[in-house]
């Protein structure tokens, strides 16, 4: 069993749903990243996901594509991003660590390299945007091989078929876009995200973690009513964004915080 998988039995046990933040390597630089990540697990997130950055995206809003803008300028590659979750790992072991990223760094390091050295590393999962699951076969054996779960994305308009698909090739949990659009778009259907997770439940027999459009405390509650998990990026981004560099570690603490109490209220967790 994976440490992903292990993470969504555990809290399933508790009755508790996964809190997963994204934040981008590397913005506002290097040196912020790995207190940022120590700081989110301490705030209450049991599973994070560790934008590698990219200069041309393609499901990402404008708060995103900031932020990869200003770790690129600031020197960061998926090597260095490795290298950050080395760092991590210093201190904690225990904390899943999903990079999420595109095709493109990964096959031009190598997609044998990249696993190797992500396992090492300490990574636990890959999310690639622009692998769908029929064109990357490979990977995604290589990746289970390695231990790594490869994670898929499904969305509104996903077929039964890509249900199918995305159930045989990926592994650890599903994360469904939860709206048609890009990262922190904000017209979040609740009745149609409530009305598809229990299908895609059934279809692929891993958590669900629902994404985009997730800005607060009352949003999380709604979609964790019904998901195994609820990630938010963009709104993290944000706080990373607007706050003083030396503010950035505290200001993103006390949101997680907030939308951990959130949930755990919602879930009924054990206290």
């Amino acid at each position: 069993m994976s440490k992903i998988q292990s993470t969504f039995q555990r809290l399933q046990a508790e009755g508790r749903k996964a809190l997963i933040p994204f934040i981008t390597a590397g913005d506002p630089d290097g040196e912020v990243t790995v207190p940022l990540m120590h700081a989110m697990v301490a705030s209450g997130a049991d599973i994070i996901e560790l934008g590698v950055p990219f200069s041309d995206p393609m499901a990402d809003g404008p708060t995103i594509q900031r932020a990869s803008e200003r770790a690129l300028a600031a020197g960061m590659s998926l090597r260095k991003v490795l290298a950050i979750v080395r760092a991590f790992r210093v201190d904690d072991q225990l904390t899943p660590v999903v990079l999420m990223g595109y095709a493109n760094p990964i096959e031009a390091m190598g997609e044998d390299t990249f696993v190797a050295v992500a396992r090492e590393a300490g990574v636990d999962g890959v999310l690639v945007v622009d692998y769908p699951p029929e064109e990357c076969v490979r990977f995604s054996a290589l990746a289970k091989s390695a231990g790594l779960d490869p994670i898929f994305l499904l969305a509104p308009t996903s077929t039964e078929q890509r249900f199918r698909d995305v159930a045989e090739a990926g592994s650890g949990y599903i994360y469904y876009v939860s709206l048609k659009g890009v990262t922190g778009a904000g017209n979040l259907d609740f009745d149609e995200v409530a009305r598809r997770i229990p299908q895609i439940r059934s279809a692929v027999g891993m958590p669900v973690g629902v994404g985009f459009g997730i800005r607060d405390a009352d949003s999380a509650k709604r979609i964790a009513a019904v998901a195994d998990a609820v990630v938010i990026g963009s709104r993290i981004i944000e706080e990373i964004e607007r706050s003083p560099r030396d503010a950035v570690v505290a200001n993103v603490s006390s949101f997680i915080r907030g939308i951990r109490a959130a949930l755990d209220a919602t879930a009924g967790a054990k206290q």
